[in-house]
């Protein structure tokens, strides 16, 4: 854990929510296990809601350390040139555009960047990918899904030489809950499958820490993805000051 706490900046929700007498209210909002894991890996989270242009999107990144692209729902599948399968029925054009902007304004300032599941899947969709709109259709079950509220444990293959094997080794359990998987990834490395062949993470080449993994690292007790985040961005912070 780095003894400089950098801040990293996690994109949120932004759809109808419901507490206390409210009821479906549009609000900015995350699971806390975001911001919890960021802490525990020694980060300090701060939450980016849909941003309005690329504008505030580029004046935002100037002040942030690192970036995570969290999870939620599907990418418009117009984005990567496609009709939606029958199982797409619903996406948010302003968080694909807020979350595009910071990709593209991040990838400028060489910003530390990790995507988990929906962020990975962005990542691959922003470099000129294309995604597997319903992974049931391709392998023939749906125990990626997890269950209402519930991550399946699917065991993950690492391969070994990239940054990922050196943060987890030739393997991980991860905790999925995902219907749709990424299908090509221009400028990214295939560094992680599950036993289907499903793509389970990605990374670019190179020094930048820009890493997409398909299962949901927060929810666990292993940080070890979200530190590698965290080390790389008080890295930048510290060549950046």
């Amino acid at each position: 854990m780095t003894d400089i706490r950098p801040i990293i900046g996690i994109t949120t929700y932004r759809q109808a929510a419901d507490w206390g007498t409210w009821r479906q209210v549009v609000a900015d909002l995350l699971p806390s296990d975001y911001a919890r894991s960021v802490e525990k890996a020694g980060g300090i989270p701060v939450l980016v809601p849909p941003l309005a242009d690329r504008e505030a999107a580029r004046a935002v990144l100037g002040r942030l350390d690192g970036l995570l692209i969290a999870g939620g729902a599907d990418v418009n599948p117009a984005r990567y040139g496609q009709e939606p399968d029958a199982t797409v029925v619903r996406w948010y054009d302003d968080r694909d555009d807020s979350e595009l902007w910071l990709l593209a304004e991040a990838d400028g300032l060489r910003l530390p960047v990790l995507g988990i599941c929906r962020g990975m899947q962005l990542m691959a969709v922003a470099a000129g990918g294309t995604l597997v709109q319903h992974l049931p259709d391709v392998v023939g079950h749906d125990r990626h899904t997890g269950g209402d509220n519930a991550y399946a444990p699917i065991p993950v293959v690492v391969e070994p030489g990239h940054r990922l094997s050196g943060l987890l080794g030739d393997g991980v359990t991860s905790a999925s809950h995902h219907h749709q998987a990424v299908a090509e990834h221009p400028g990214f490395v295939a560094t992680a499958r599950d036993a289907d062949g499903v793509l389970q993470a990605m990374e670019a080449e190179g020094d930048r820490f820009e890493v997409g993994v398909q299962w949901h690292p927060e929810t666990t007790d292993d940080v070890r993805v979200i530190e590698g985040l965290v080390e790389a961005a008080a890295a930048h912070a510290v060549g950046r000051s």
